[in-house]
């Protein structure tokens, strides 16, 4: 199993951080080690004074595809859920000023947490999926499917040109504005439309 998290797929998000829009998308991977299950606490570690929160749509791959048609893609997944990107942006940012890849920013240990997955026949469409994240109860991002800049049919195409998808993968597919830091103490709950998937403290 690999996880996938896709980066710029939001265009407020892209100018929150000052990015240049991309003409196709961004991918990046985090290890197996990185997931977070079952809404146990996570653990700010010590090598970072910055860890942001992103929320993000969560898809599970459901069959082995290799050079999907974008046409296709949609038979690749019957379930998403929602999931947090943490990730150490002071980390990030030297990295970046570096040229240096950031897997070290964002691969680290239970930095995806992952919420409970619910089957995609409930939503009448996924280009119109609501899905936010509140923090000790008050809505710190927001977003919707209509906002991105590439469909989760356009992701999965793109990816498996590269990498041969399988069974049980799982694809972070963006995240909305409104990232930020996370402290001891809060409480996190993220939802897809009004339903609560993931809650979990930071300790």
């Amino acid at each position: 199993m690999k996880i996938i998290c896709i980066g710029q797929n939001y265009l407020e998000h892209i100018k929150e951080l000052n990015s240049a829009i991309p003409d196709e998308p961004v991918f990046f991977m985090k290890p197996d080690t990185a997931l977070l299950l079952d809404n146990k606490p996570f653990y700010l570690p010590d090598f970072s004074s910055d860890i942001h929160h992103e929320v993000e749509i969560v898809l599970k791959i459901n069959r082995v595809g290799k050079n999907i048609a974008e046409e296709f893609a949609h038979k690749y997944y019957e379930e998403l859920t929602v999931g947090i990107d943490f990730t150490a942006r002071d980390i990030q940012k030297q990295q970046k000023t570096k040229g240096l890849p950031w897997e070290k920013a964002k691969s680290f240990d239970f930095s995806a947490p992952m919420g409970k997955f619910v089957p995609k026949k409930k939503f009448a469409r996924m280009n119109n999926i609501g899905f936010h994240l509140d923090i000790n109860g008050k809505t710190v991002q927001k977003g919707n499917t209509s906002d991105l800049l590439f469909s989760f049919d356009k992701v999965i195409a793109f990816i498996s040109k590269f990498v041969t998808l399988k069974i049980g993968d799982l694809i972070y597919t963006g995240t909305p504005v409104g990232v930020g830091p996370v402290k001891i103490g809060d409480k996190l709950e993220a939802y897809l439309e009004d339903e609560k998937l993931l809650v979990f403290e930071v300790k």
